[in-house]
């Protein structure tokens, strides 16, 4: 039998996690050593034993084999917690496509010095919440789960709770108990919902036990925070994507709230999904996942149906008095007939002036920031583009002295020109309906109303989202406008009018989830209003009335949207149905790109010559053909068997790997998307 060698990081707190050394395995330890074991090993000169971590494996030695030392045992008693993390890592690479340093970088936090701070945490806040006590409906949820955990069943749970049922009590509760059985907690938000109201409500139950992890933490604080988790200072940590691989040793519970959010996929290498990786994590350590959610994701609720995920649903609102509010829809057709040249229809004009006499408040969602989707010359047609990237620019500050055309993909900008650079016409102006523009319309309707905006560019310095939110709440506005992120875990019982200016927003994307995420927002934006004995109403602005998604969404129907979904994705072969591989490539040089990808093809077509499940679409461009002076393909693959797949990604990268010929350009994989390249 051939000599076998092992891959073995020695330091995983520090930046020399990018070093690896090669160490040979002795006769007597092959088959016991797997990756993320610790070992004992000669290390430097002294051959002083250290301990060390296996990353992977090989035939091949990378030096003269004489000059390799022998793995020296197994570190039988060790536990640490980093084992389990290296195996999550080596999931992750094998499953999603990425070096293995490149997936240990992703679980494993880098030691950096962190500065001595004397401000208060980002989530400081007076904020007290009334105490509530479980109805039936939670108190069912939270007894299923713990009963099932202390018989020693760990599953996943996928519930399924209108918005307004207090999903956030029963993880609350569930983790409350599980403190009790010693057990610690992490508890997944995603970024844009990560609320000091959401934050507030665990702090109050669980005080200095909890632990918050969120983008606005730089290296070293959030390596201190998984410090502190690693040394037990804390039972429960809560953050987005990245506060799964919080270092607990005694994990019992994941919950992952509004786990239909997109957040949760990471879409940088590795591409890996939050909700896969915590199941996978899960079921290393005997712990219970909770996927929480008004609108799960269709590949949760097809997967729930199925029996691969436990249902639980909660189908009422828990404050006392609360319903789902009224919808009606609007068809803009009708209103442009009728002379309404407005972005506002008559019907919404009417709701938002009845509640600011009565003293209540309104939210104005549209999925779109900035005053105009492009800027184009009305007398020659020409369309502002941005020179590295084949998209339009956008409008922004259009009233002002300011006023800019931005790229959102590149970040270039340039002053709103005068005159068209084709034809020389002063005859310019945006198309399209955004943040800034249904601003500055509420503001010359209702000259009266205080309004504030919530968008990326109105929450970029520091904290400035926590004080549009807070001010909103105490009452400082009467109206809030603003995109995706208003109607993202926010509770404002005052809130009875919630308006989707253009439902139509997201439904016409080039994407085959349009529809779902469609539906989602309308739901959640939708879930906003009511929220106390108030009652509420919602206005759905759209020029696709009888769309289902419009539909199903105005019956705050999850189950009505679902089938004709379903349906929709069984018939062209889209996940959750069939599963989904997206090659994705990129280049400087357009003709080196175009040899790339079509090398690449034929390395698939070679393997799958005899395989008749396997559908392969592409090489083709990719949406934006060009971005950042990138030039960008694609080659989209189709199978029922995700292993199938995963085996193609193998046999790409193998043979990639030993090609000098494509050094300049750039491959990444990702399985089952959640958006169209």
């Amino acid at each position: 039998m051939s000599q076998r060698f092992a891959d073995i990081i020695v330091d995983i707190s520090h930046e020399a996690i990018d070093r690896t050394f090669q160490y040979k395995i002795p006769k007597e330890l092959e088959g016991q050593i797997r990756i993320g074991m610790s070992v004992s090993i000669p290390f430097g000169r002294g051959n002083n034993l250290r301990k060390g971590y296996v990353i992977g494996f090989s035939d091949k030695p990378e030096i003269d084999e004489e000059k390799l030392k022998y793995i020296n045992d197994i570190e039988k008693k060790d536990v640490a917690i980093e084992s389990t993390l290296i195996e999550l890592a080596a999931f992750i690479k094998d499953n999603y496509g990425s070096t293995m340093i490149n997936a240990l970088k992703t679980v494993m936090p880098i030691k950096e010095k962190v500065k001595n701070r004397t401000k208060k945490e980002e989530f400081e806040t007076p904020f007290e919440e009334e105490a509530f006590v479980p109805n039936q409906e939670q108190k069912r949820a939270i007894k299923k789960v713990v009963d099932d955990y202390e018989q020693g069943n760990n599953k996943t749970y996928l519930l399924k709770g209108i918005t307004g049922s207090g999903k956030t009590l029963v993880y609350i509760e569930i983790i409350e108990k599980m403190l009790a059985m010693g057990k610690q907690a992490i508890v997944l938000i995603p970024e844009i919902a990560l609320t000091y109201q959401t934050v507030a409500r665990f702090r109050n139950r669980f005080g200095d036990k909890v632990a918050i992890m969120n983008s606005k933490l730089s290296k070293g604080e959030r390596y201190e925070q998984f410090e502190r988790a690693k040394k037990g200072e804390v039972s429960v940590v809560i953050g987005p994507r990245s506060a799964l691989f919080a270092p607990f040793s005694n994990l019992g519970l994941i919950v992952i709230d509004e786990e239909h959010e997109q957040s949760y996929k990471s879409d940088t290498t590795p591409k890996y999904h939050a909700r896969e990786v915590a199941i996978k994590r899960a079921s290393m350590c005997d712990a219970s996942v909770v996927l929480g959610s008004a609108t799960p994701s269709i590949d949760s609720y097809y997967k729930a149906i199925n029996g691969e995920y436990e249902l639980i649903t909660l189908n009422e609102r828990a404050k006392d008095g609360a319903s789902l509010a009224k919808v009606s829809v609007v068809d803009l057709r009708k209103e442009l007939e009728q002379g309404n040249r407005s972005i506002f229809s008559r019907h919404l004009k009417e709701l938002i002036r009845d509640r600011l006499e009565k003293k209540e408040q309104t939210m104005l969602f549209i999925n779109r920031r900035g005053y105009a989707g492009f800027v184009s010359c009305r007398q020659c047609g020409y369309v502002f583009k941005c020179p590295h990237c084949d998209v339009s620019l956008k409008e922004h500050n259009s009233k002002t002295v300011n006023a800019k055309l931005v790229c959102h993909y590149c970040g270039y900008e340039i002053a709103r020109p005068k005159v068209c650079p084709e034809c020389n016409s002063p005859f310019i102006a945006g198309f399209g309906t955004g943040t800034q523009k249904v601003e500055s319309e509420i503001k010359k309707e209702f000259p009266d109303a205080r309004v504030i905006r919530m968008d990326t560019d109105t929450t970029k310095r520091k904290n400035s989202h926590e004080k549009i939110v807070d001010s909103f709440a105490n009452g400082q506005a009467d109206i809030l406008v603003g995109t995706q992120m208003i109607v993202k875990g926010h509770d404002f019982p005052n809130v009875t009018l919630v308006g989707a200016i253009a439902a139509d927003t997201t439904l016409f994307d080039n994407d085959y989830m349009a529809a779902e995420k469609t539906f989602d927002l309308l739901t959640q934006a939708a879930g906003r209003a009511g929220r106390s004995d108030k009652g509420g109403e919602v206005v759905i602005q759209t020029y696709r009335p009888d769309d289902y998604c419009i539909q199903a969404a105005a019956n705050q129907d999850y189950d009505e949207f679902f089938e004709e979904e379903k349906a929709y994705r069984e018939m062209l072969c889209y996940p959750p149905i069939y599963n989904m591989l997206v090659i994705f490539m990129e280049c400087e040089d357009e003709e080196l790109l175009g040899k790339y990808s079509d090398f690449i093809k034929a390395i698939i077509d070679k393997q799958s010559k005899d395989n008749k499940e396997l559908r392969v679409i592409g090489p083709c461009e990719a949406n934006i053909y060009k971005m950042d002076d990138n030039y960008r393909k694609v080659i989209y693959l189709k199978s029922k068997s995700l292993d199938e797949l995963i085996m193609v990604k193998d046999t790409v990268e193998s043979i990639l790997d030993n090609e000098t010929d494509f050094e300049k350009c750039f491959v990444s994989f990702d399985f089952n998307p959640l958006k169209t390249y």
